[in-house]
């Protein structure tokens, strides 16, 4: 082989090495973190009331895992109003639905802000998605109500699995915020006020934030039958721990909240579950 066709065939398995070598690389970088449907406001308004929350939630998919999720909301000018929230609970996972309620404190003055949602991945990478939100005052003191159209009888007795089924309607005289309708186990001595969509101790029956065309005004119905793996939260989580099915007294609360964060409690509709 003569010195030319020599350098030549070194040139070129230089080159194929050099592009596979690439193409590895390329392989193995990890895309940054995606936030998609984001949502700010109830059903999506953009809106913000002094002295309530903002309701944000997202669907979030991270290659390189979640390390922590921001939520900033600021003005461009004019303001030192800020907000900053860092959350970490969702560290290590690759997805999850991001949902929050962000307090807007009293002392915030009105205006159009800045809301920046900033998910941290464990590669190092970021990803912040940036939209406009108003945050106006709002008077209101009256609280939804709720009328229950259908319930179990009360003391009635549910053996595994055997459906519990409640419905109703919440109206409210200007805009709903949400509504939670949660199974509890009467020796846990759970405090009505206490029972939410965080506290691991109750069984969400129905956990929901989103009323359609017609947001002062819902039409619900929970389902869940007992020995059932999973609850009906806003993002589904196992029954197991604290909450665990259990043979005893139960009741069913309904909660439904405003805006402002006028909050309206039904009754105790207490039945008895048999494992």
């Amino acid at each position: 082989m003569n010195k030319k066709i020599k350098s030549l065939a070194v040139f070129l398995t230089v080159a194929i090495m050099t592009i596979l070598s690439s193409c590895e690389k390329d392989e193995d970088v990890v895309p940054k973190p995606v936030i998609n449907g984001l949502e700010l406001g109830i059903d999506n308004s953009h809106v913000a009331y002094i002295g309530a929350d903002l309701h944000i939630e997202a669907e979030i998919v991270a290659e390189g895992k979640i390390d922590k999720i921001t939520v900033e909301i600021h003005q461009e000018e004019g303001s030192s109003d800020e907000i900053v929230v860092e959350y970490d609970e969702y560290a290590g996972l690759k997805n999850t639905t991001f949902h929050k309620h962000i307090d807007i404190p009293e002392t915030t003055t009105i205006g159009t802000y800045h809301c920046h949602i900033t998910v941290s991945d464990m590669e190092g990478y970021q990803t912040t998605v940036e939209e406009e939100i108003e945050i106006q005052e709002l008077e209101d003191t009256t609280p939804p109500e709720l009328t229950i159209s259908s319930a179990p009888t009360s003391g009635q007795t549910f053996a595994g699995g055997e459906t519990i089924s409640i419905s109703g309607h919440a109206v409210d005289n200007i805009t709903l915020g949400g509504i939670l309708i949660a199974l509890v186990y009467e020796p846990d001595n759970i405090a009505d006020a206490d029972v939410t969509g965080d506290n691991s101790q109750v069984i969400v029956m129905l956990h929901d934030h989103d009323f359609g065309d017609d947001p002062d005004e819902y039409d619900f119905t929970a389902i869940i039958a007992v020995g059932a793996a999973n609850d009906n939260n806003t993002t589904s989580a196992p029954i197991q721990g604290d909450n665990v099915w259990k043979s005893g007294n139960y009741y069913i609360l309904v909660k439904s909240k405003d805006a402002m964060e006028n909050w309206a409690i039904s009754n105790h509709y207490p039945i008895i579950i048999k494992l």
